[in-house]
């Protein structure tokens, strides 16, 4: 927010009003053209009476209609070309070439003033351009100026004539005094409009700050936010109400009728609603989409509240996809069943211990092979166990990530290949196709951890990918598009996804299915953050023309061998 005037460590004085931005007050600028327009005008009119008193027959001093020329002359270049920054301080320059000018002119004519003409009146234009223009002593300065003149005037005519002169004396100090009076009034006038404007400027800054921060929470806001008047029309609406909506509502240009759509009558009735009760209302309304299923959407309305009777509320609509909103709280409660995970993982590490052990020390005493064998399975299991209870630990934990060695790479192709065959084989899917392309690249990841990436991958692909051949695509590449890292492809044929499941994408415990558990995708993301590789989804054709499908593509980071080549 700004700083106001008076407490910046510089003097200010009755005239600093200059907007918070620096720039010039405004009105005395027009007060400044003004002025300047009037002095012209004045000047016009002297010149055309100095011709009318001629045409007349009376008799004209050349010097007069000089002076009244030159004055015409003087006002229009200052009109012109005068370059003004309020206020005027002190007998500057710019004084001498507006009010100085004036003064010496109507002076000269007062002087040179033949027959009953009297210039007196013309004072008023220099003394209310002081006040309005000028400090306060620029004003007091030019009124005793004018006053001092005339009180001299009045004393030349006294010489010229020693007659009885009083009533020019007096006539001369009752017309100072009543320029006091302008003067001290104009001046007092001139600093409340300079005031008052000073602080216009400084709330309509405030009140624009305000408009876009405003602007920003409502953009930025996870909710849908929908201004509605009492005529049903939408006159604000955010990103996000048109993501939750998804009848195109960001195309259309506001403001305009609610109920333009079918599928937002019910909202519209809830609006009407809002309004004759004159009181919140919060209802779950079933919304229609574009593509797809209907969308659960709770909705709240509060109405604005307004001083000024002539001025109505509007009503502010609020949208909330009930889906997103049990994802967190899915989440939220889940957290909590991690920090018991966490604990039961560590009860369970010890008894497989025990097993891991005893296995050992039992396969030490028998020679039968089919027994050696029963051991063999008892021991892969438990490891395979005690690795799963590792992994638990480390994302509960929320651990650093751990330096992979050289051991632990694998060589894409090969892995991936015997990966995507073991996955057909136990699920007897058809139509998966398998392109290599990365021969004889190593990358950094464990291979349990890589079986458990493509086969959570592949599942997800086969939720929703067709039943023909090529509806689910395993590609690897050696270079993606957009970087230089070998990537893992996973392609199917299912239909787009809503944006508001793409963005939760891979975050725990969301999923479009109710029976889906969304762990998969999540522990996806987990797996690749421990080897340094990124994740991401994608809407794409594998080739140009061809059908698009949903991809996920895996980047892995550069294995030890490839740095050092």
């Amino acid at each position: 927010m700004s700083t106001p005037l008076w407490s910046r460590g510089d003097p200010v004085t009755d005239w600093d009003v200059l907007e918070p931005g620096g720039s010039e007050s405004t009105a005395l600028l027009r007060l400044w053209r003004g002025f300047m327009a009037a002095r012209c005008f004045v000047a016009l009119v002297l010149v055309v009476l100095q011709g009318v008193a001629f045409a007349l027959g009376q008799t004209m001093q050349a010097v007069a209609i000089a002076i009244c020329a030159a004055y015409l002359v003087v006002t229009w270049l200052e009109l012109r070309y005068a370059n003004f920054e309020p206020p005027i301080r002190g007998f500057s320059t710019l004084w001498l070439l507006t009010i100085g000018v004036d003064l010496a002119t109507f002076t000269a004519l007062q002087v040179l003033q033949s027959g009953n003409v009297n210039y007196t009146p013309l004072f008023a234009l220099p003394v209310l351009m002081s006040a309005v223009l000028g400090t306060m002593i620029v004003s007091l300065g030019t009124t005793a100026t004018v006053t001092l003149l005339l009180l001299a005037d009045a004393g030349w005519h006294w010489l010229q004539q020693p007659g009885d002169s009083s009533a020019r004396f007096v006539q001369a100090a009752l017309t100072g005094t009543g320029l006091f009076v302008v003067a001290l009034l104009a001046h007092e006038l001139a600093r409340r409009l300079a005031r008052e404007e000073a602080v216009a400027q400084r709330n309509r800054s405030s009140a624009q700050m305000q408009a876009e921060v405003n602007d920003l929470v409502i953009e930025t806001l996870a909710e849908g936010v929908l201004v509605i008047d009492a005529e049903g029309m939408v006159h604000a609406a955010n990103p996000a109400a048109d993501a939750i909506l998804g009848q195109g509502l960001a195309k259309l240009s506001l403001p305009f009728a609610l109920h333009a759509q079918p599928a937002w009558h019910a909202l519209a009735a809830l609006s009407r609603q809002t309004f004759s009760r004159r009181a919140p209302q919060s209802e779950e309304i079933p919304v229609a989409q574009a593509r797809g299923a209907a969308r659960e959407v709770r909705v709240r309305t509060r109405l604005t509240p307004t001083s000024d009777k002539r001025a109505d509320s509007l009503c502010v609509m609020f949208l909330q996809d009930l889906r997103e909103l049990e994802a967190r709280i899915r989440t939220e409660k889940l957290a909590a069943m991690g920090r018991m995970s966490a604990a039961v993982a560590h009860e369970i590490r010890n008894p497989l211990a025990a097993i891991a052990q005893a296995s050992a020390l039992l396969s030490e005493d028998l020679t039968d092979p089919g027994q050696r064998k029963l051991t063999d399975m008892v021991q892969h299991n438990a490891q395979r166990l005690a690795r799963i209870v590792d992994d638990v630990l480390d994302v509960s934990r929320a651990r650093q990530q751990r330096v992979l060695s050289l051991g632990e790479q694998v060589v894409l192709d090969p892995a991936v290949q015997v990966l995507a065959e073991e996955w057909v084989r136990q699920t007897q899917r058809k139509g998966v196709l398998v392109a290599l392309d990365a021969p004889g690249i190593d990358v950094r990841f464990d291979a349990e951890h890589l079986r458990r990436l493509l086969v959570n991958l592949l599942d997800n692909a086969s939720r929703y990918a067709g039943k023909g051949e090529g509806a689910i695509q395993v590609i690897t590449t050696l270079q993606r598009a957009g970087t230089n890292r070998p990537a893992l492809q996973v392609w199917s044929d299912g239909a787009p996804l809503e944006p508001a499941v793409q963005r939760h994408l891979f975050e725990p415990f969301f999923s479009s299915e109710s029976r889906s558990s969304g762990l998969g995708l999540f522990l996806c993301r987990e797996l690749c953050r421990r080897h340094g590789a990124t994740i991401g989804y994608e809407r794409r054709a594998l080739v140009a023309g061809g059908p698009e499908g949903n991809e996920f593509f895996v980047s892995f980071a550069a294995s030890e061998n490839r740095l050092t080549q």
